[in-house]
């Protein structure tokens, strides 16, 4: 027998320097995609479609009442509650009266999980209608107005 034929497999040093190689490319690999980035920005993309859909069925009710605004709709900004919640909503603007005909449910923040407010805002200046994302992530601003 040779002592060609009795090597076989990697030394440490050979695994170790494998190992260290996969290390730095996962690494570089994870902090270029990100996943802490790419959460927010699916989260805020959520919540631009929200304030959209928002704002569309109050323009809708409004077209189909007149140009008439739904009566909580305030000069102040102020939060909006869920829809469907069966607890008070004092303090916050109820556009339950939207819910069936215009929108299914009032849309929610991705991130509130059981709160009465669904962290979106809404206020009335003159005929035009403002609705914000006020917890956007990432510096994002997202508000809306027609």
């Amino acid at each position: 027998m040779s002592l060609s034929s009795l090597k076989r497999g990697f030394t440490l040093i050979e695994l170790l320097l494998v190992i260290g190689i996969i290390a730095i490319l996962s690494s570089i690999v994870i902090v270029a995609i990100n996943p802490t980035k790419q959460l927010g920005d699916a989260r805020n993309a959520q919540r631009r479609a929200d304030v959209n859909t928002i704002l569309n069925a109050v323009y809708q009710f409004s077209i189909d009442n007149d140009g008439t605004l739904p009566p909580t709709i305030t000069t102040t900004s102020t939060e909006i509650c869920r829809s469907g919640i069966s607890v008070n909503c004092s303090g916050l603007i109820n556009l339950n009266i939207l819910t069936g005909a215009y929108v299914v449910n009032v849309p929610a923040d991705p991130q509130v999980a059981t709160s009465v407010s669904t962290k979106y805002t809404i206020v009335k200046l003159g005929n035009r209608v403002t609705v914000a994302a006020p917890f956007a992530e990432q510096g994002a601003v997202i508000s809306v107005t027609r």
